[in-house]
C-alpha cells in the first residue's frame, strides 16, 4: 500500500516538472534584461566572469528571450535545429555579457521558440535593441537605493510603446534584479501573463553603480 501511495505521489507530480516540450509550441515571449552590476555583485564577481572585469560598463544586459505559455513555460525543448557555433554563441558577448549564458539561454529557452539558432539569437538581438534602456541607468555613477517602481516607471517614460501590464521588475536579495517585458511572437509589446507579473514592491531596492 506504501509503495503504490508513492508511485501515485510520483505520477501526480511529474508533470510539475516536465521538460523536454514540443519546440515552438508556446504563447508569447518575456525579455528579459539583467541590471549587470548586481548580477556581479551576487554572482559574477565570485566566479571571476569576464561580465564584470572593470573593462565593461554594462548596465542592462540582456538575459534571455523565454518563450512563456499563459500559465508556466516550456523549457529544454525537443528539436531538430543544430546548436549554435561558438562563434555565433561569442557574437552576442557585447549585449548578453558572456558566451555561455548565451549558449545556456539557447539551450533552456532557445530550443523552445522553434527557431534556428542564429534565427533565435537575431530575435533574441531584434528584442533587446526593440527596447530604450533609460539614459540615468546606463552611467549610474554610484550606489542607490530606490523603489522598484521608480525603475518601471523609467522603462515606461522612454518606451511610450509600452504600458504597465506589459513590464515587471523583479528583485533578488534586496537588489534589482531584472526588468522582463512580455512580447508576442512578433516581438511587439503584449500584457503578460499573471505567473509572470510578479512586481518586485520594495521601496529601498539596491542598484549598484556601473562599473
Amino acid at each position: 500500500m506504501r509503495h503504490a501511495l508513492a508511485l501515485a505521489l510520483a505520477l501526480l507530480a511529474g508533470p510539475l516538472w516536465a521538460e523536454g516540450e514540443k519546440a515552438g509550441d508556446f504563447d508569447y515571449f518575456v525579455l528579459s534584461l539583467g541590471w549587470s552590476p548586481n548580477w556581479c555583485a551576487l554572482t559574477g564577481d565570485a566566479r571571476h566572469d569576464d561580465q564584470c572585469d572593470p573593462r565593461h560598463d554594462f548596465s542592462f544586459t540582456l538575459h534571455g528571450l523565454w518563450p512563456q505559455y499563459e500559465s508556466g513555460w516550456p523549457s529544454y525543448c525537443h528539436t531538430a535545429a543544430k546548436d549554435p557555433t561558438r562563434s555565433q554563441s561569442e557574437a552576442m558577448k557585447d549585449i548578453m555579457g558572456s558566451a555561455g549564458l548565451a549558449w545556456y539561454e539557447w539551450k533552456k529557452h532557445g530550443r523552445c521558440a522553434g527557431l534556428s539558432a542564429d534565427r533565435y539569437y537575431a530575435a533574441s538581438r531584434q528584442a533587446y535593441e526593440s527596447i530604450t534602456i533609460p539614459p540615468v541607468f546606463l552611467n549610474l555613477p554610484k550606489d542607490v537605493k530606490i523603489p522598484a517602481q521608480v525603475v518601471e516607471e523609467a522603462f515606461l517614460e522612454v518606451n511610450p510603446q509600452l504600458d504597465r501590464s506589459m513590464i515587471t521588475i523583479t528583485c533578488d536579495r534586496g537588489m534589482i534584479d531584472e526588468a522582463r517585458i512580455c512580447l508576442t511572437k512578433d516581438l511587439t509589446p503584449r500584457p503578460c501573463g499573471q505567473d509572470a507579473a510578479r512586481d518586485c514592491r520594495m521601496k529601498d531596492a539596491l542598484m549598484e553603480a556601473v562599473r
